[in-house]
């Protein structure tokens, strides 16, 4: 068994309230869950207006499948206009 662990910080430009910013991210949360089939959550500065991290985990039996898997989700992320992916870091347990 093969657990994928990625961590993404992100900024988001135009928010300028906390309620902007979980609407922008529930958005996004949800439409990765629905087409990855992944957990994710925000681990991170949830007490500031543009910037987010992210955790997210999936697990597999292949490594090459959970990576294939995080990659996709960083570039799903990193094509949302609003929002801006400032690093990322994948680990595997």
């Amino acid at each position: 068994m093969i657990v994928g662990i990625c961590v993404i910080e992100l900024y988001i430009p135009h928010i300028h309230s906390l309620k902007e910013k979980r609407k922008v991210l529930l958005g996004v949360k949800n439409r990765i869950k629905n087409r990855f089939n992944i957990a994710i959550a925000e681990v991170a500065e949830q007490d500031k207006w543009q910037k987010a991290v992210l955790g997210i985990a999936t697990v597999a039996n292949d490594k090459r499948f959970v990576n294939q898997v995080l990659d996709k989700v960083i570039g799903f992320i990193s094509s949302t206009p609003e929002i801006e992916v400032i690093h990322t870091r994948i680990e595997f347990v």
